[in-house]
């Protein structure tokens, strides 16, 4: 145990006083932007110096809790708080592990709506502000938008990082980070787990795909920097993912450990340049990748694990001295060879600071306690870590007020504003990749009856919500009469017939796919229904690469996600209500010969074509 005569509270009102006295006498808000980075680094070392062990092993941990709120979960959730972390409350096991961070989910009960998460943030930033160390949370979620968002309405949803990339606009990712710091801080999250930095140089990544910008190293870079600057200047910490890059995988690093199989060379070339350019633009976090890369370890270890990948090509290579955080340690990715119990303290003696989700909490807390009392551990070691996470919650002005004020929320989420800069920034993605004999835009007066039929998958935020009745919907305010059919992932004949039969009386048949593969059943169901000669607009609601397995369809459009966001305006192109200007930010081989390139990247049609 270390001394412990000089409180915390005393060390940090110490710290801030004089400047914010100064701030004050001057008119503005209290900052510690003058203060010099060796000033400031000495009075965090005085904070770590008075902290005990346990509390600087609570410091690294970013785990889950349980419930909607920090003291009154619900029954449910505190005996799932019971079971995982031995405590009832989201409060407590911040109080009993002293923990730095927590993460949100859904399925843990913690994103109901934009005021319970404040209310939820400031419970918790209180346990932690009561605790003996006083040292505030960094809370943090992980909403990439598109694909992966776990905040839904009527906070503001954004395109998902292809449909940027389609839209190529470095000002539109800009001002999309920013909206989704300015909405994240006011719920009192204030480290995001985006943007995605892999370069998706594989249409088979079962992992990555639409979450990365797309296949171009140098358009991957210049988006990445703006989303690091939109978040940034907004007051929520950035997280560059997944180092040394995912891009070229085709096994999920949940359920498996990749091995990415580049020569140094060819990661020089395509898959460090994003990042380069987010630690050239500040990024405050970089989330490691479970996956070896044989070429900068040739050890089998996962990158998580690997001292030569993070000390020594991201923080001496790359010259990288930022919070280094793991992807989830519950990944199989990352447990397949060393275990739950190994796992946490082989990540830190690599080199990370902050160890997310683990999935035994209980476990993984004691096993680096152990490890530094025994001895594996340098306790220095640890607070290198310490040092450079306090340094960023000090950033973020957390020291000075970690909370978030709960009645400015619905002034700051999903406001007017927010929601028609994020649909114009969706309508310059939407890509039409295909338009023969000028289908598209579909004219209401002759085309008026649609059916609108296909996959309708579940928005990732809310399962009450799914894709084809958003689609449907958005055609019918845009004047159309449309009749919704969903015939699933896996349509059978019985499906596909009934689409047929359906399709007799329309005008113009929508039809939407979700990663098609060779022998998909959704195959069928397009050739089905361009053979009943009614027009046929395809709309790809996830994969750009689903074009590739269909032939003879008149028009298609890649959406890149199927949540509102995307597909009302896919509907608003499909009505001439707005203009295709997306440009395919992956290039989209033959299906039946990948070596031949049926569309190449930047393709993409115009109404004018």
């Amino acid at each position: 145990m270390h001394n412990r005569s000089l409180s915390r509270r005393t060390l940090i009102a110490a710290s801030t006083a004089t400047v914010a006295t100064a701030a004050v006498a001057q008119g503005s808000t209290p900052s510690l932007a003058a203060e010099s980075p060796g000033s400031r680094d000495e009075r965090l070392k005085k904070l770590i110096s008075g902290m005990s062990l346990e509390e600087k092993v609570g410091q690294v941990f970013v785990p889950f809790v349980c419930g909607p709120s920090a003291t009154e979960p619900g029954e449910e959730a505190a005996e799932a708080n019971r079971y995982l972390l031995g405590v009832s409350t989201g409060a407590e096991a911040v109080a009993k592990y002293h923990l730095g961070g927590v993460i949100y989910f859904v399925w843990s009960g913690n994103l109901r709506n934009p005021r319970q998460i404040a209310g939820l943030s400031n419970g918790l930033q209180r346990a932690a502000l009561e605790a003996p160390a006083r040292l505030p949370l960094l809370i943090s979620v992980d909403q990439e938008y598109g694909a992966n968002v776990r905040i839904g309405a009527p906070a503001t949803q954004l395109p998902a990082a292809m449909a940027l990339g389609a839209g190529g606009s470095v000002r539109d990712a800009r001002s999309a980070a920013r909206i989704a710091a300015t909405e994240l801080a006011a719920m009192g999250i204030r480290q995001n787990y985006a943007p995605v930095a892999d370069v998706n140089v594989n249409p088979a990544n079962p992992i990555i795909n639409v979450r990365a910008f797309g296949a171009d190293p140098r358009a991957a870079s210049r988006m990445v920097t703006a989303q690091v600057e939109g978040y940034q200047r907004a007051g929520v910490s950035a997280v560059a993912k997944h180092f040394p890059g995912h891009g070229d995988t085709t096994v999920d690093s949940h359920f498996g450990l990749p091995v990415i199989t580049h020569t140094r060379e060819e990661w020089q070339r395509i898959d460090a340049p994003p990042f380069r350019a987010a630690i050239a633009a500040g990024i405050d976090s970089i989330m490691t990748a479970h996956l070896q890369m044989p070429a900068l370890d040739p050890s089998d270890d996962p990158a998580t694990l690997s001292h030569p990948i993070i000390t020594g090509v991201l923080r001496r290579e790359l010259g990288y001295d930022g919070v280094v955080v793991t992807d989830a340690l519950n990944m199989k990715g990352v447990l397949l060879k060393y275990g739950e119990e190994r796992v946490p303290v082989l990540a830190l003696k690599a080199g990370v600071d902050q160890l997310l989700y683990p999935n035994n909490l209980p476990l993984a807390w004691n096993a680096v306690l152990k490890a530094v009392k025994d001895g594996e551990l340098a306790e220095s070691r640890l607070d290198e870590s310490i040092l450079r996470i306090l340094r960023l919650k000090d950033k973020l002005g957390l020291f000075r007020n970690p909370y978030t004020d709960t009645e400015q929320v619905d002034c700051r989420v999903g406001t007017r504003g927010h929601l028609a800069t994020a649909d114009r920034i969706a309508e310059r993605t939407t890509t039409l990749l295909v338009n023969k004999g000028g289908l598209l835009p579909l004219n209401r007066r002759r085309q008026k009856n649609l059916l609108v039929v296909g996959a309708n998958e579940k928005f990732p935020h809310d399962e009450s919500l799914s894709s084809l009745p958003t689609l449907a919907d958005a055609l019918t305010e845009l004047r159309f009469t449309t009749t919704a059919l969903p015939t699933g992932l896996t349509p059978d004949t019985s499906r596909i017939d009934a689409a047929v039969a359906a399709s007799r009386d329309k005008d113009a048949i929508v039809v939407l796919t979700h990663d098609i593969a060779a022998d998909d059943g959704q195959r069928t169901l397009v050739r089905r229904l361009i053979e009943t000669g009614v027009p046929v607009v395809h709309v790809a609601a996830r994969n750009p690469y689903d074009i590739a397995h269909l032939d003879g369809v008149e028009a298609s459009l890649a959406a890149y996600c199927w949540t509102t966001v995307e597909l009302r305006a896919a509907a608003r192109v499909i009505a001439g209500r707005a203009e295709p200007r997306g440009e395919l930010p992956v290039p989209v081989q033959r299906a039946d010969d990948p070596a031949r390139v049926l569309f190449p990247l930047g393709h993409g049609l115009s109404y004018d074509d």
